[in-house]
């Protein structure tokens, strides 16, 4: 055997050294200088972090009942690439979760993906029975279902949350930050088969719940006055209607009802429109509860005096418009308070062109229109008011008696809430404090609150208001034992184009006792048949003030004086 020439051996040697040599450089360079590099690969393919949430918190109402909580609730998914047989897989799955077969198998044979949900937030019970079937593919996650436990009650108030837990309407939606609290972090190390690796990357951020909303609702008044405005709706055969029973003291709100109503907890079968809290975000022309906002205008500004006395026509010509009371009349001799408690469109007409048209509008704006009440809720409206210098003869005349000018049920309770707490306006509040995962208890700052009238002023309103109740218009909103002081209110509806139909809002605010007020009302109904406030809204705000006098504990109090009047009771 001959030996290879040693030119070839020499050159093998070199070649091995050069190759040998630069594996030796490459493993040098990869694990030095960019060692941190593939470090980092290795972490990213290795760790994962995946978010914790926070426990939505709860909504209380104002004595610690819950309305709205959180429920432990399974996310049932699947990965369709291990579904092996997606329309039979769909039979037991969907019989299980109520849903309808063609749908889950459509689930089922997603392409392209490895996760899908098939439904979420389900209870425990039916999470249970889906792992029993043990079908291919198919698995539970923890997850959190927000649950209503009074139902509808103060079901537009409180709001509702999506599936990924977001508040969407309402107080969630207003506190959806405080409520949902702040995502923990959980970092783990893992092996290529999933499993956390001994002794390797673990990390975990917990999450800090969200705070407890408690509220100034009464779940107790809420439930009575959802039930009474039913009632009303039913036997009035109107189309909806709201209620704002509050505290003229502290603006606090004790029930906010608007019907229809809907079940939170079933939302998504619900009629989307029935989620609105008109309360606060619909607008409507007042009609003849407005009258007294123009008789304190006219009693703060010195225009008139309660003793004055108006010729008040049935019908009044003005700018080629005839202005007319509800019932015709010839010219009778009233006062403010007659005007007020027997509901003249005319008389009042004739107050407003002695208060004019710059003190008119002051007064409106001080009450608060044109400007949201700042209560705290989304979408709440400011109401339509034009500029004083925009008004003409007519439009002072009209808005006088609540026609061309448009305010939220809310506004309308606040002016009311006003008169009742002596000329004093106090922003209504639906949050009375938040309650931290700490404990610690934030109450809410004092509601901000300014002066419109002297008590002087709301006195004289007020006794008006009594007689308006005990004479006037608002007789079935009486009580027996307790003086209400009150108006009624009937306004014609607008259509999309601005033209008045045959259609009318009915309502009646008022509060009790007259003398010492401890509680307003505001009771509006949407077309009834009955037409009228006083006979469609008086008798609700009746029924709501009887409950309200039990819930509260009001005792009777002194009445107030009637104011001077002409005209005889009715």
């Amino acid at each position: 055997m001959t030996r290879p020439p040693a030119g070839r051996l020499v050159a093998l040697l070199v070649g091995m050294t050069l190759a040998l040599g630069g594996i030796v450089l490459r493993l040098a360079v990869l694990q030095v200088r960019e060692s941190g590099t593939y470090e980092a690969l290795g972490v990213e393919q290795r760790v994962r972090t995946e978010q914790l949430s926070a426990t939505r918190a709860e909504i209380l109402d104002r004595n610690g009942s819950p309305l709205a909580i959180t429920l432990d609730a399974r996310d049932v998914y699947a990965n369709p690439t291990l579904v092996t047989d997606p329309s039979a897989e769909a039979q037991p799955l969907a019989r299980v979760l109520g849903l309808q077969p063609t749908h889950v198998a459509s689930a089922l044979g997603t392409a392209n993906t490895s996760f899908v949900y098939i439904d979420r937030g389900v209870s425990l019970d039916v999470a249970a029975q889906v792992s029993d079937l043990a079908l291919p593919g198919i698995g539970v996650l923890p997850a959190e279902k927000r649950y209503y436990p009074s139902g509808s009650i103060a079901a537009q108030t409180v709001g509702i949350v999506n599936v990924d837990g977001t508040g969407i309407t309402g107080l969630e939606e207003q506190y959806n930050t405080s409520l949902a609290g702040t995502p923990g972090e959980r970092t783990v190390e893992l092996s290529a088969m999933g499993q956390p690796i001994a002794g390797g990357v673990q990390v975990d951020q917990e999450p800090e719940p969200g705070a407890n909303l408690e509220l100034t609702i009464d779940r107790q008044m809420q439930f009575q006055t959802q039930l009474y405005l039913r009632q009303a709706v039913a036997a009035n055969h109107a189309k909806g209607g709201s209620v704002i029973v509050m505290d003229p003291r502290t603006g606090e709100i004790y029930a906010m009802a608007t019907y229809p109503t809907f079940d939170p907890n079933a939302f998504s079968t619900a009629d989307p429109s029935s989620f609105v809290n008109r309360a606060v975000t619909d607008t409507w022309e007042p009609g003849s509860v407005n009258k007294t906002i123009t008789a304190a205008a006219a009693l703060s500004s010195g225009a008139v005096r309660p003793s004055d006395t108006f010729q008040v026509a049935g019908t009044r010509t003005i700018e080629g418009y005839t202005i007319h009371d509800a019932e015709p009349h010839g010219s009778e001799s009233m006062t403010l308070g007659d005007i007020i408690a027997h509901s003249s469109n005319v008389g009042i007409s004739l107050v407003a062109d002695k208060v004019g048209n710059e003190r008119l509008q002051q007064t409106f704006r001080a009450f608060g229109y044109g400007a949201p009440t700042g209560v705290g809720f989304p979408g709440e409206a400011a109401g339509i008011m034009q500029p004083g210098d925009q008004w003409s003869a007519i439009t002072r005349a009209t808005v006088s008696f609540g026609a061309g000018v448009a305010v939220t049920p809310l506004q309308m309770a606040a002016v009311y809430a006003t008169i009742a707490n002596g000329g004093t306006y106090v922003r209504p509040s639906l949050v009375h404090a938040t309650v931290g995962s700490d404990g610690v208890v934030r109450t809410e700052p004092p509601a901000p609150r300014h002066r419109v009238l002297s008590s002087a002023t709301s006195t004289e309103l007020t006794e008006m208001l009594a007689y308006a109740v005990q004479d006037g218009t608002g007789i079935n909103a009486q009580i027996s034992g307790y003086q209400v002081a009150g108006k009624t209110g009937t306004a014609k509806k607008v259509d999309s184009q601005g033209t008045y139909i045959d259609r009318y809002v009915a309502s009646f605010i008022g509060f009790l006792p007259a003398s010492k007020p401890r509680v307003v009302i505001a009771a509006i109904l949407d077309e009834p048949d009955t037409v009228y406030g006083g006979v469609a809204a008086a008798p609700l705000f009746q029924h709501i003030a009887r409950y309200a006098i039990q819930r509260l504990g009001i005792e009777p109090s002194a009445p107030v004086a009637l104011p001077p009047h002409r005209l005889a009771v009715p």
